[in-house]
């Protein structure tokens, strides 16, 4: 990687994430807002007043914010440099069943079968001895740095066999939504020691906290929307960033920004290294709130899902991600319950949709009625 774009890049850093502009700014405070009232919605409002917040309320909204974190890790690498990824499903269900390990470690002898060391699926295939792999994945600072090192090191890996060989484009997309149907399916193994297609469930605790106290699902809920802050702005200071910059050269135009004489394949590979750990966070944090992780999650439908929310809210803005992740989400959860055999075809619809009339998405959509609006009121100011 050009050393002194690296640098340069240090330096920026700091003031990219202090000169908020406008849309930031409103993150920011929708996002704050939200952290504060729904713990007080929750806990201090009583059950029955019209503004009381239930337990199911604030598990879905956690969820929609831990979708914005996997939305914002997608735009990264496709708004900003062009790496269309139908693949970063896999590095979220890698995080959450991390962090799954960890939370059936805790279980011990609570389990249906009491083995105080292993889970009761390994207890139920007459397993008699912990897999390696489970080892040290009781002690939660391990189990965090899994959350980071498994997402970041198959992405690393992949993307240096992947870039090294300059696959772009279409190619690259099904490379990616290959090696998650290859998770998929060898998740579903019994043999592989995660629970197979029941996957892992039944978590008591985090941390020494009971997980079905108010007090921890609110603790949840606020690390959730820190997270979501915290990988928002750090999104925002890289692409604003002397490195965000060559990185948007090379998406508009990479064979000029490999003569000029960058090393291309660096700069997309610590990227997309970034924004799978990045993913991988959001994994962890979403499978305590939702209370199980199974194969399901490694769907490549899933990939494809995390596609269309980007471009209903409007790549490369990092904000429209957000937007695109909560409205097609709360889409689904309404029609799913409404007309669950027609949220596919909606789904389907929406994309089309998007594709043909709004390819800026919802936030592209915003900002043009916005510039017309000041167009207008300028020709009237000059007539």
């Amino acid at each position: 990687m050009n050393s002194n774009a690296m640098n340069e890049s240090s330096l920026t850093l700091w003031s990219a994430l202090t000169s908020l502009d406008r849309p930031s700014g409103i993150f920011g405070a929708v996002l704050l807002a939200v952290c504060v009232l729904v713990p007080i919605f929750h806990l201090l409002v009583p059950e029955g007043h019209a503004l009381h917040l239930s337990g199911y309320s604030v598990t879905l909204i956690g969820k929609y914010m831990c979708y914005a974190l996997l939305a914002i890790a997608v735009d990264l690498i496709w708004g900003y440099c062009g790496i269309l990824s139908l693949g970063h499903t896999a590095f979220f269900a890698l995080g959450g069943y991390a962090m799954g390990m960890y939370l059936m470690r805790q279980i011990g002898s609570r389990g249906v079968y009491g083995d105080p060391v292993l889970p009761d699926f390994m207890v139920f295939l007459n397993w008699d001895q912990l897999p390696w792999f489970w080892h040290g994945m009781d002690m939660f600072w391990f189990a965090m740095i899994m959350v980071l090192l498994v997402p970041g090191l198959l992405a690393y890996v992949f993307g240096w066999l992947a870039f090294r060989s300059r696959v772009t484009g279409v190619y690259l997309s099904i490379i990616t939504q290959a090696l998650t149907y290859a998770l998929l399916l060898a998740f579903f193994r019994n043999e592989m020691g995660f629970g197979g297609n029941n996957g892992l469930t039944d978590f008591k605790e985090i941390v020494g906290f009971d997980l079905n106290l108010p007090g921890v699902r609110i603790g949840l809920f606020v690390a959730t929307g820190v997270a979501l802050g915290l990988g928002y702005f750090t999104c925002r200071a890289i692409v604003r960033s002397r490195f965000g910059r060559v990185v948007q050269a090379i998406r508009d135009a990479e064979s000029r920004a490999r003569f000029i004489g960058y090393r291309v394949e660096n700069y997309k590979l610590w990227l997309f290294t970034f924004s799978a750990m990045l993913a991988g966070v959001a994994g962890a944090l979403y499978v305590p709130q939702v209370g199980i992780i199974n194969p399901g999650e490694f769907a490549p439908i899933n990939g494809i899902e995390i596609v269309v929310w980007v471009a209903v809210g409007g790549r490369g803005t990092l904000y429209g991600a957000v937007v695109g992740a909560v409205l097609v989400n709360y889409a689904k959860t309404v029609l799913t319950d409404a007309m669950p055999d027609a949220w596919l075809y909606a789904l389907g619809a929406l994309f089309l949709l998007v594709t043909l009339f709004l390819p800026r998405g919802i936030v592209g959509l915003l900002g043009q009625i916005q510039e017309r609006r000041r167009n207008a009121t300028t020709a009237q100011a000059s007539s």
